[in-house]
């Protein structure tokens, strides 16, 4: 799509009586090169817009609260921020605070940010606001005093605001503007204050690590930015201390923590062979004539190989979606030697001379993912634009031209980002191999009961501890199927809630002879009212639906509600375009339709007589103390 013509499509949307424009959003993608002046001007025409004028079934919008407040005057952040958002798939609704509110805004409890309840809290800073003045180029020690006193204030604010709010609040390291490093006439005094700066930015690192706080390391961004960080003449003006450029960098970063805060990471890369991989055709060049090694192209395609094996050991799933001959690739990934990449380190493969989007869907099918969890990076501008144009949720790589740009594109956009990572993730790719050996398993049996009698489920329900709690949170945040709400407890809630007496927060861990399965659910319960216990969450990982495990954690959640003394169980569900097989627990477990309010279904289950859930394969066991 054309710039002129983006606009024009935009401005017609704003009429009220305009008919949607569904193909819009998606299309935003596209605009990626147009300059920052006419991004933020897009950006403020969609600023009227509203959200149902511009999804589609294909191409949701996920709602998200998102509030900026900050040191300086933001210039065009919000229109560029609004642009990064809708191109990945986010509707936000916006609340920009005046000039160097942050204090005020993080610290007073009636603040209007506190009043809007942002689910993201984006903190602007900018080198002046810890800086004195006046400060003494000859008294380093002393501006170190200062800066870090500067720092303390930020963290007592931080620490209060993530105390009352449920979101998440991001900060960022702040770069020191080029007059102020060069105030200092010495070498070594220039040195100096670079080791006081980057101390305060190892401050604002660590601010990063508390609960509901996180930091972006806008200096490393900003490394190989073309241009100023400030415009100095904006900057005494109108006190605007980034360039529309460095902000159209922010926003883009910003947009993928948004991203990231909604569970809406991707989870599988699926790369091409020929030209991606390796510098060549396989079929053609053979073995030994495909480009790999230390010389260049070849070094280009290995180094891609080895930020696909730093993914893959972050928890990213990785596939081969390539036009080949099996049996050829299969002995390349034996053979080779330059290859970084071997078969196991690919949880599913369709290397055929099918259609990519065919064979996209069936490895999405296989993992039993959602499209819209799908990288797809290939080297052709013609399999690139099919898989846009006939699955327009995944995202596509494109990896043409010189190879030697190929890794930064890769990682370029984000896609992989999350909050946290922990070791669940790690061992992520073994988890689905493993779920690949109980399918063939599987097989071998004349009925479902038999096998899964045969696989020794083992269930553990037991309270959330520190060390499970993150991961909790983020299974919560990245699962959309099997939960039953549109918007998922953060870690924060979980928190909150792990620590309140009137609720109770479960997790869900899951062995059987193929291995440990890990933390692969939670349950978040209100015990407030002690006679009726409330099911506010229940999620589990995909990659153990339909073995009866839903049953066996609900059979733990009515004995420890009747040991409770509660009379009965509730639970809450709110459908989503793709949680139908978390809603269908609760019938199935015998709950009936107890109210129905704002789209939300409340289900009620008796717990007189004692209900008999738990099935028969499986063995629940309880670790850890559970305090009704």
């Amino acid at each position: 799509m054309r710039v002129e013509e983006a606009l024009l499509r935009i401005r017609r949307l704003r009429r009220p009586d305009a008919a949607p424009d569904p193909e819009l959003a998606a299309a935003l993608v596209h605009l990626d090169d147009a300059p920052v002046t006419t991004l933020a001007t897009a950006g403020r025409l969609l600023a009227d817009v509203p959200a149902e004028k511009l999804a589609t079934p294909d191409f949701p919008l996920r709602p998200l609260r998102v509030a900026v407040t900050g040191t300086f005057t933001p210039g065009t952040v919000e229109p560029l921020l609004r642009m990064a958002l809708l191109r990945i798939g986010i509707a936000p609704e916006l609340h920009v605070s005046g000039f160097d509110q942050l204090l005020l805004d993080l610290s007073d409890p009636r603040s209007a940010l506190v009043g809007f309840r942002p689910d993201v809290t984006l903190c602007l800073l900018h080198d002046g606001w810890f800086l004195p003045a006046e400060w003494d180029p000859g008294d380093l020690a002393g501006l170190r005093d200062t800066l870090l006193d500067r720092a303390d204030v930020l963290a007592a604010a931080v620490a209060g605001h993530t105390a009352r709010s449920d979101g998440a609040l991001l900060l960022h390291t702040v770069p020191l503007s080029r007059v102020e490093h060069r105030s200092l006439v010495s070498f070594r005094g220039r040195a100096g204050l670079g080791r006081i700066w980057r101390e305060l930015n190892g401050r604002l690192l660590e601010l990063g690590e508390r609960d509901g706080a996180y930091t972006l390391d806008l200096e490393t961004v900003l490394v190989d930015h073309d241009g100023p960080v400030r415009d100095e003449r904006l900057y005494r003006y109108a006190s605007m201390a980034w360039t529309p450029g460095v902000e159209r960098r922010y926003a883009h970063e910003a947009a993928t923590f948004c991203r990231a805060a909604l569970g809406k990471a991707a989870k599988v890369l699926a790369l091409d062979l020929d030209n991606t991989l390796w510098g060549g055709v396989l079929g053609d060049d053979g073995l030994a004539g495909i480009a790999l090694g230390t010389d260049y192209p070849g070094n280009c395609h290995r180094d891609v190989q080895r930020r696909a094996l730093a993914l893959r050991r972050q928890g990213v799933l990785l596939t081969v979606c390539s036009k080949n001959d099996p049996d050829v690739v299969a002995e390349a990934f034996a053979q080779h030697p330059d290859l970084l990449l071997r078969a196991d380190d690919f949880v599913a493969q369709a290397v055929n001379w099918g259609r990519k989007d065919d064979n996209l869907r069936q490895l999405a099918g296989t993992l039993n993912l959602g499209l819209d969890s799908v990288v797809f990076a290939d080297d052709s501008p013609f399999e690139c634009e099919l898989v846009r144009r006939e699955l327009p949720t995944v995202r596509v790589v494109e990896l043409a031209g010189d190879p030697a740009g190929f890794s930064r594109r890769l990682l370029d956009e984000g896609h992989f980002t999350v909050l946290t990572t922990g070791a669940t993730d790690r061992e992520r790719t073994a988890l689905y191999r493993a779920r690949a050996g109980r399918q063939r398993f599987a097989a071998t049996f004349a009925s479902a009961e038999d096998y899964l009698h045969e696989l020794k489920l083992r269930v553990v329900v037991r309270p959330v501890d520190e060390l499970s709690l993150p991961r909790l949170a983020q299974l919560g945040l990245r699962t959309n199927q099997f939960t039953m709400t549109d918007r998922a407890h953060t870690e924060a809630q979980t928190r909150q809630r792990a620590a309140d007496p009137g609720r109770l927060v479960l997790t869900v861990e899951v062995a059987d002879r193929f291995g440990d399965e890990g933390l692969v659910g939670g349950v978040w319960l209100d015990r407030g009212d002690p006679d009726r216990w409330v099911v506010e969450n229940f999620v589990l990982s995909c990659r153990v639906f339909a073995r009866g495990i839903e049953q066996a954690v609900l059979q733990r959640v009515t004995e420890l509600a009747r040991d409770a003394g509660a009379t009965g169980l509730e639970a809450l569900f709110r459908p989503t375009a793709r949680n139908k097989p978390g809603g269908a627990v609760w019938p199935a477990a015998g709950f009936t339709v107890a109210a129905e309010e704002d789209g939300t279904t409340r289900y009620a289950l008796p717990l007189h007589p004692p209900p008999r859930l738990l099935p028969a394969w499986i063995a629940l066991k309880e670790k850890g103390d559970v305090r009704a």
